[in-house]
């Protein structure tokens, strides 16, 4: 039974600004630090591979102190209307019914909603009420890739159903007003906010590309590599430096035993939708990929126009890729890392 997605859109939210328009609220943010540290807080933001970021708050809000509480409270409220507008955008791109749907997952790692976000979904879009509902919260920046597997799954198991993937993230909201670390700075100058949605089918009158395979990779002894502190202050970013160094050791048993036991090489696979984590993991990745004849250029674009969306990221490049109509027959690997510390992969097949 193959299963297809038929699918990808995104959405946005309301506040923008490029990298350069930021200093100044770095300068607020930054008043009696000393000299110096304000000066590499600053080319932190100015080298991150980002010239511009989305986010769910205003800059005032993000650089002033906030309460846990009020940032939640606009978490809930926007990610709903992002939810509602990117499933739409879908389902409009797909012509499908909404009640067509036998499926939903939301991911999001970003804030605390109970009901999840695929509940307020089902009343605002009339969803099916037998309709099957799966919330991710702890998988981070994997989860755009973990959503796809979990769909896979179900579809592959149930002929003739169809499903969406709903990604929301809004790591702005976890910015840490009190904290001058070197962790808050960079998380700070890489992340921005977004959503994305993708619809899979088992159904045989859908088209698309078929995810051929897919597998998890977790690396033992990490989980201190990735992840969040849940602080009164909110969701503190754990991003440990080893990070592009563990990727670089792991890699060629990340990639090569997946596709060789789909009888592939890399050199097979045309299109690489890589996870852009940040500057530092992008450049590791994308040196190994470069031995191996490989770019993965449309990754480096989405960094440099959105930022790292955590889960929702990896489908804004998908979504590049299907947008240039990829050959008949091509193979497309989906690969993001996230806390655990795991690596997640599709094979996909136009």
């Amino acid at each position: 039974m193959s299963v297809r997605i038929k699918a990808v859109s995104k959405s946005l939210p309301q506040y923008t600004r490029k990298t350069s328009e930021i200093m100044p609220f770095l300068d607020v943010w930054l008043d009696g630090q000393e000299d110096r540290f304000a000066r590499k807080v600053k080319k932190i933001f100015e080298n991150a591979a980002v010239d511009q970021r989305y986010s769910i708050m205003s800059p005032e809000e993000v650089f002033t102190h906030t309460s846990f509480e009020d940032k939640n409270d606009i978490y809930c409220r926007e990610v709903q209307k992002l939810g509602i507008d990117v499933l739409k955008k879908a389902l409009n791109k797909a012509d499908w019914d909404p009640k067509s749907l036998d499926y939903i997952i939301t991911v999001s790692c970003t804030g605390i909603m109970i009901p999840s976000l695929d509940a307020y979904l089902i009343n605002a879009l009339d969803l099916k009420q037998d309709i099957v509902r799966l919330p991710v919260t702890e998988m981070g920046c994997a989860a755009g890739v973990s959503g796809t597997i979990y769909a896979k799954n179900f579809l592959q198991a149930n002929p003739g159903k169809r499903a969406a993937v709903v990604a929301i993230e809004s790591p702005t909201a976890t910015f840490q007003h009190e904290d001058y670390s070197m962790v808050n700075v960079v998380s700070a100058a890489i992340f921005g906010d977004g959503a994305a949605c993708l619809l899979l089918s088992s159904s045989e009158e859908d088209e698309g590309p078929e995810v051929v395979d897919d597998s998890m990779y977790h690396f033992y002894d990490a989980t201190h590599l990735m992840g969040f502190h849940l602080r009164n202050s909110g969701l503190q970013m754990i991003l440990d430096k080893s990070v592009p160094d563990q990727i670089q050791e792991h890699f060629p048993k990340i990639i090569m035993p997946f596709l060789e036991r789909n009888s592939l090489s890399i050199e097979d696979v045309e299109h690489l939708i890589f996870h852009p984590g940040g500057k530092k993991i992008v450049m590791t990745v994308e040196e190994l990929f470069g031995k191996l004849g490989k770019n993965i250029n449309d990754t480096k674009e989405v960094l440099r126009l959105y930022g790292n969306m955590s889960s929702a990221t990896v489908l804004y490049v998908l979504e590049r890729i299907i947008y240039k109509k990829p050959k008949k027959g091509d193979y497309g690997l989906m690969l993001s890392f996230g806390p655990g510390f795991s690596a997640q992969r599709v094979l996909l097949k136009w």
